[in-house]
């Protein structure tokens, strides 16, 4: 499939456009409307609004179509949304491209909400979903009602909340590799109309889908329990205070399923030789206290949240891949290390969601303080001389870094009505971080007992600062169709190298922020009596001072300079029809051409020029096709449906020379159930044709492979 022009994506944008607004006021009332799409209500703008509305491109996922697409992890809303790409290694922690923005580094290109608060970081974020009321994707750059890390775009997951009525429900997942999956929830009044109570608790659990031939047995296996519990005052009727808990314990006993060579990863699949294996122990802690005040003159809400995650390996893990004693990982040396705290405090105000007013605002502060002591030992074992050629072994190069990251942000945003149908938006933020690092290594050999240190507590600081405005204009043709074209700038935040091995990695060199300007033109359509929802945009994306990460071996660090200037452009359609009462379709494609402008890394001792290469993480493509149909054998009470799926992923580069390439794959799901009241039974299969592809890889030539074919069943029970 050939590339598509910017262009031809805009001429092909306008003819589209063209013909649905003339058939929108054309449509005709012999239709039968007493089957429709459901109205979409998203808080995608900090308060309550119709999707249709919003001069944005935003995709919403309900309860509903969430537990249709069977999406338990974020990663899994892969191509389901368009022109976005999430993935991870092994490890829970996914890298998320959105039209071409993306990185590797710990601070996200594209920020994650749950429930309101920022997840902050790859560290402290939960990826498990489960009871899940709406998943809303915004793309492109939300740096003025979100700040930091948006460049990409932003994913805002809410969960069903306690209400006044009574209910929950039970299921259970049994497939194949050993999958147990058990989701239980409770939601009920205390004191009705005062006091509520909510929890949902999972339980999922593996086998592994790698073998490891050093020990003959399987290497990925693995277990979690999470919770999510709320409980909800009403003080008055303009009053309530809201506290939420979210933990997510997991235990992998291989983190990283890595081999070498993309060809014989593909051909002999799912097999690794690793001489060091051990169990990754990952707690994290979520909490938060939202205190809201609904007013006849605004809105008002303070939300005060809390993130921890301690994250250690049992016992040293594999840092060669291989089945040598050369390069382990140590990083267990108690609670006080590798334990990552965040705290975040939102004020926002905002005029009322029920206002006729033609002028609508939201104005905020956000701050947050970050302290993430990480202690982690490279140990070059028995093979080490042999092998890499270090002049010794058994012994430990131990690097310790603390750092501390502060901030504060100002940011608001207004709507106004220049007639019934034009409205102008624009928007302005302004970020502020504080930045402290301090950096100790250390040398410790076998069977020494006292490190010796190599390099004395050194530190550094930086300040950084950051404004994020926005433009936009929609306008209302009709009551059906809305068109709109918007301006928006991000940031990703900047920081400091860490410690690793390597003299010429030198420690404590800062990058700067990175900033994107983005320029979108979009259509939105609900067409046919509200049967058919089509949403159309174009986009064109430029990245000055892109932020570049590099993986330095063996002590599995990131040094990240700003050496690239990176441009993406494309388009994205979204489609949904309820084509009659029992069929519903859904469509999504994006094309993205994402590549750097300008790029020069250096390689042992020179320069390597990468202008024009392909951006890492973004297919060019993204497509699925869900259809859906649904028999109604007693109405209200007995049904059966049989779905289909089909996604199809272009070609997706995953190091900068674009030497590791994925290319096109096309991935196949099915399910089909019964219904019978509150009771449902599914048997479902994913990735049918047991398609082998890449779905992660390192620039150093280590790959991991999407999931294999899974298959199993589903029962569960609501009331």
């Amino acid at each position: 499939m050939k590339p598509i022009s910017l262009f031809k994506s805009a001429t092909l944008f306008v003819v589209i456009s063209l013909f649905f607004l003339s058939i929108t006021n054309a449509q005709t009332k012999k239709l039968d409307s007493t089957y429709q799409l459901e109205d979409v209500i998203v808080t995608a703008q900090k308060r309550a609004e119709l999707l249709h509305n919003i001069p944005l491109a935003i995709s919403s996922l309900n309860a509903k179509q969430i537990e249709d697409f069977r999406i338990n992890q974020i990663k899994e809303i892969t191509s389901i949304i368009p022109n976005l790409y999430a993935s991870d290694p092994g490890d829970g922690r996914d890298v998320t491209s959105i039209r071409g923005i993306a990185t590797t580094s710990y601070d996200p290109a594209t920020t994650v909400y749950i429930d309101g608060v920022n997840q902050f970081g790859l560290d402290t974020y939960i990826p498990a979903l489960f009871d899940v009321e709406r998943i809303e994707v915004l793309r492109g750059p939300q740096g003025t009602l979100y700040g930091r890390n948006a460049m990409a775009g932003v994913i805002n997951i809410i969960s069903k909340q306690p209400t006044n009525t009574t209910s929950g429900f039970a299921s259970y997942t049994l497939g194949n590799h050993g999958q147990n999956r058990i989701n239980l929830s409770l939601k009920t009044p205390f004191i009705k109309d005062k006091l509520f109570f909510g929890a949902s608790i999972l339980y999922d659990a593996r086998d592994g889908f790698y073998t490891n031939q050093f020990n003959n047995q399987s290497y990925d296996k693995q277990h979690g329990f999470s919770g999510n519990y709320f409980l909800k005052y009403l003080v008055n009727q303009q009053w309530s205070v809201l506290l939420n808990v979210k933990h997510r314990n997991q235990r992998n006993n291989g983190a990283f399923p890595l081999t070498f060579d993309a060809a014989n990863s593909i051909a002999d699949p799912y097999v690794l030789n690793q001489n060091a294996t051990t169990t990754m122990m990952d707690n994290t802690l979520n909490s938060s206290l939202s205190v809201h005040y609904s007013g006849h003159s605004f809105d008002f809400v303070s939300q005060t949240a809390y993130q921890n995650n301690y994250r250690y390996y049992t016992n040293p893990i594999d840092g060669d891949f291989s089945p040598y004693d050369a390069v382990s990982i140590v990083n267990n040396y108690g609670k006080q290390w590798n334990n990552i705290k965040v705290w975040t405090q939102e004020f926002k105000i905002a005029s009322p969601t029920s206002s006729n007013n033609p002028l609508k605002w939201t104005a905020g502060a956000y701050l947050f303080s970050q302290n993430a002591p990480v202690k982690q030992a490279t140990r070059f074992g028995a093979d080490a001389n042999s092998i890499m050629q270090v002049g010794d072994s058994l012994f430990s190069l131990i690097n310790t870094t603390k750092t501390i990251k502060q901030g504060i942000a100002f940011y608001g945003q207004i709507t106004y009505a220049l007639s019934k149908q034009l409205n102008f938006t624009a928007g302005l933020r302004n970020d502020y971080e504080h930045l402290s690092q301090t950096v100790m290594g250390e040398y410790q050999h076998d069977p020494m007992t006292a490190p010796i240190t190599t390099l004395a507590d050194t530190s550094a600081t930086l300040n950084f600062s950051a404004w994020s405005p926005k433009l936009a204009l929609d306008y209302h043709f009709n009551a059906h169709t809305m068109g709109y074209v918007q301006y928006s700038k991000g940031f990703r935040t900047g920081g400091l190298s860490a410690l690793g091995s390597d003299p010429s990695q030198p420690p404590l060199v800062g990058f700067l922020p990175e900033h994107s300007n983005n320029f979108e033109l979009g259509i939105k359509n609900n067409l046919l009596h509200d049967r058919l929802s089509l949403n159309i945009s174009v986009f064109y994306t430029k990245v000055n001072d892109a932020q570049v990460p590099t993986l330095v071996l063996p002590d599995a660090i990131t040094v990240t300079k700003n050496v690239g200037k990176l441009n993406s452009k494309g388009f994205e359609l979204e489609l949904k029809a309820q084509a009659s009462k029992s069929l519903y379709i859904q469509y999504s494609f994006g094309y993205t051409n994402a590549s750097f402008e300008s790029l020069q890394l250096s390689s042992q001792g020179s320069a390597v020029n990468l202008d024009g290469k392909k951006q890492i993480f973004s297919p060019d493509f993204t497509s699925i096709l869900a259809v859906q149909y649904t028999h109604q054998i007693t109405p209200g009470k007995t049904s059966v449906f049989v779905r289909g799926e089909w996604k199809y992923l272009g070609a997706t580069y995953f190091d900068l020379a674009n030497n590791i390439e994925q290319t096109p794959y096309h991935l196949i799901n099915a399910s089909a159930g019964l219904n019978i009241k509150n009771i449902s039974i599914q048997g479902w299969i994913r990735n049918a044709l047991n398609q082998k592809y890449i779905s992660y890889a390192y620039d150093f030539g280590a790959v991991h492979l999407g999931d294999p074919s899974t298959f199993g069943c589903t029962l569960s029970y609501r009331f």
